[in-house]
């Protein structure tokens, strides 16, 4: 009697293991249907203190950003942003301002582009499980700024990133092509670490990420922002502390602080200080300050 009601309590037992077995399996499977979605949707708006490019300002007063992006299957996106003025002063920068335009936009940029992350362990064994993932974003920018008649209003950029996200310090490329303004080639590289203030490390609630990154660029580039006219090199170096609140799971409150100045070359000082120094005798040092606000959604 005792061997049957073992024999049966086994026979159960083995059935609930094969049954919980098979839901895991099922969800396992559910799972990864999902985690590559035919379409997703990233939207946000912000301030920024300042508009700030290349380390020198586009605009001394504060604007507002605007942006969307629609991906098809986990790798192609389209999508565009809009700058919007908060006040008639970044409009009053001699020939290449754009008039009084507050409240109205300034810049529109359309994007279309290639994103995806790739298992470095698939292909380069064990030094590939090292360095973890490989973020590979490459895209295409048209850009329409609203400048006075006379002056060159548009531009096209080719942009190619690299970043391996599961370092300790996750390394950042960013290549940039401008293709009609200045022909001008610029390139960062960045490096930081994004820590969990609140939750785990896994599913962060609050996280901060400060990060130093270093811009370079050629000829062309810094004499297209009359930095220099003979020579290329060693641009902004910039130093940024950034926050991200998770709210819930499509929405993100961001925040940032950030320092940048030209340290390394003097020719490129002086031409960084000039340049911000067309705003007005207040500005007209090499560094800024700056910083911005910000929600995020995506669906």
């Amino acid at each position: 009697m005792k061997f049957n009601a073992i024999v049966c309590a086994a026979a159960a037992c083995g059935c609930i293991t094969l049954a919980t077995a098979a839901d895991e399996s099922a969800d396992a499977e559910n799972d990864e249907k999902k985690g590559d979605p035919i379409v997703s949707v990233e939207a946000s708006v912000g301030v920024d203190s300042k508009y700030i490019t290349y380390g020198v300002m586009d605009g001394k007063d504060p604007i507002v950003r605007a942006n969307a992006y629609v991906t098809f299957f986990d790798w192609w996106y389209i999508g565009g942003e809009m700058l919007f003025d908060m006040t008639k002063g970044n409009g009053k920068r001699g020939p290449f301002g754009w008039g009084n335009r507050a409240g109205k936009y300034t810049t529109v940029d359309a994007q279309t582009g290639l994103a995806h992350e790739f298992n470095l362990g698939e292909a380069l064994g064990a030094f590939g499980e090292a360095l973890g993932t490989l973020s590979v974003e490459f895209y295409y920018t048209y850009e329409y700024v609203a400048r006075h008649k006379g002056t060159m209003n548009d531009t096209q950029y080719l942009d190619v990133e690299f970043k391996l996200k599961d370092l300790w310090l996750q390394p950042k490329l960013w290549i940039e092509r401008d293709l009609m303004a200045d022909d001008g080639t610029y390139v960062n590289l960045e490096v930081g670490h994004a820590f969990a203030l609140v939750g785990d490390d896994e599913d962060p609630t609050l996280t901060f990420r400060p990060s130093v990154g270093q811009g370079f660029g050629d000829k062309h580039r810094t004499r297209g922002y009359e930095l220099a006219d003979d020579h290329g090199g060693v641009m902004d170096t910039t130093i940024k502390g950034e926050f991200e609140y998770k709210i819930c799971d499509n929405l993100k409150l961001k925040a940032y602080v950030a320092y940048c100045d030209y340290w390394f070359d003097r020719c490129l000082r002086h031409g960084a200080r000039a340049y911000n120094g067309a705003w007005g005798s207040g500005c007209d040092h090499s560094w800024n300050f700056y910083g911005g606000v910000g929600v995020a959604m995506s669906f």
